[in-house]
């Protein structure tokens, strides 16, 4: 599986755009999950000097969500107790900002999308 799959060129200049703007509470671009274990991503930015570093809302299914910079690769890496791999999902669309959505995840300790 290619980063293209998980991000489009779209995805991409979203995200760029995003990191470049002076407004920083962002709309999260791009939703990726583990579809065999809780890992969550909503993500929001991606820093214009190292492209495989990107920002947003992490879950990784231990009830304790948050801001952060996490790597793609990495990211591309994980795979959940069945082996699957982490999947883009193609149905979410952001209707809050990121910090609604920590807001929320912080008190229900997960991500709620």
């Amino acid at each position: 599986m290619g980063e293209n799959d998980l991000l489009t060129v779209e995805d991409r200049v979203r995200l760029f755009a995003n990191a470049l703007a002076d407004e920083r509470d962002h709309f999260p671009v791009v939703k990726l999950f583990t579809p065999d274990a809780g890992a969550t991503w909503l993500l929001t930015e991606c820093d214009p000097d190292e492209p495989d570093r990107l920002f947003g809302l992490c879950d990784l299914g231990l009830n304790s969500p948050e801001l952060g910079y996490v790597s793609l690769a990495e990211i591309m890496e994980l795979r959940g107790r069945l082996g699957l791999p982490v999947e883009r999902d193609l149905h979410f669309t952001a209707d809050k900002p990121i910090s609604a959505y920590a807001a929320e995840a912080r008190v229900k300790g997960r991500i709620v999308a």
